[in-house]
C-alpha cells in the first residue's frame, strides 16, 4: 500500500475534527490546548418548515367570504331595485299619460255640458219670451170704466163768453138748449168748467183727461 503525505497541518486539523481525545497519542505536540475562553458551540436546532395552518385563518377565511358573499347581495340587490325603480317609474309614466287623458275626455265632456246648459237658457228665455208675450194677448188689460157724462159733454158746442164786472160766462149749446156756465161751476157730474177763452171752453174732471169744447162748425 502505498505511503501518503500528510502536512502536518492537515493532520492538526484532523486531529482538532477528532477532538481531544487522551486515547489517542500526541508525541509531536500537534494539539493545540484548549483556551480557556473558548466557549462551546450550541447546536440550534432546526428550523420547522414554513406551513400555513389553515385552522388559524379559519375564522377569517370565513369573514372574508362573508363579506364578499354580503357585497355580492348588496351589489344584486341594487340591480334588482334599479330594474325595480325603472319599472315602476315606467308604470307611473303610463298612469300618468292614462290620467292624463282621462282629464281631457272629462274636459270635453264639461264643455259639452256647458254647451247644452247654455243652449238650454236660450231656449228658456225664449219660451219665457214667448210665455209673456202670448199671456199678455191672452189677458188684456180691463178696460177702464167709462167717466159718466163724458158722452154728453163731448156734444156740446161752445157759444162764447161774456164777462160782467170780476164774473167770466161762458155759453153752451147742448143739442136741446142753451146752457150758461160761470167759470169754476159744475156742468155734468164732476165735470167743471175750468177754463174760458175766445175760441175754446176746457172742462175738467178728476179721473179724466180734460175736455175742450170748440164752436159748432158752419156747414
Amino acid at each position: 500500500m502505498p505511503k501518503r503525505h500528510i502536512s502536518p497541518q492537515s493532520f492538526d486539523d484532523i486531529l482538532t475534527e477528532l477532538g481531544d481525545d487522551p486515547a489517542i497519542p500526541d508525541p509531536h505536540g500537534f494539539r493545540k490546548p484548549a483556551t480557556p475562553d473558548a466557549q462551546p458551540k450550541i447546536a440550534l436546532p432546526p428550523k420547522p418548515p414554513i406551513s400555513i395552518s389553515l385552522q388559524k385563518f379559519g375564522p377569517y377565511v370565513g369573514l372574508g367570504v362573508g363579506v364578499v358573499a354580503l357585497s355580492i347581495a348588496i351589489f344584486i340587490g341594487l340591480e334588482v331595485m334599479n330594474m325595480q325603480s325603472g319599472t315602476h317609474i315606467a308604470r307611473l309614466e303610463q298612469e300618468m299619460v292614462a290620467l292624463k287623458n282621462e282629464t281631457q275626455s272629462l274636459q270635453n265632456e264639461i264643455l259639452e255640458i256647458e254647451d247644452f246648459l247654455y243652449d238650454s237658457i236660450d231656449e228658456l228665455k225664449v219660451s219665457i219670451h214667448s210665455f209673456n208675450k202670448n199671456r199678455a194677448i191672452s189677458n188684456p188689460k180691463p178696460k177702464s170704466e167709462p167717466i159718466p157724462f163724458l158722452s154728453e159733454l163731448r156734444h156740446w158746442h161752445y157759444l162764447g163768453v161774456s164777462q160782467a164786472g170780476g164774473l167770466q160766462k161762458a155759453f153752451f149749446q147742448n143739442g136741446k138748449e142753451t146752457v150758461m156756465l160761470e167759470l169754476g161751476s159744475i156742468a155734468l157730474g164732476e165735470w167743471r168748467l175750468t177754463s174760458v177763452h175766445r175760441e175754446y171752453a176746457i172742462f175738467t174732471h178728476p179721473k179724466a183727461s180734460p175736455l175742450t169744447i170748440k164752436p159748432k162748425k158752419s156747414e
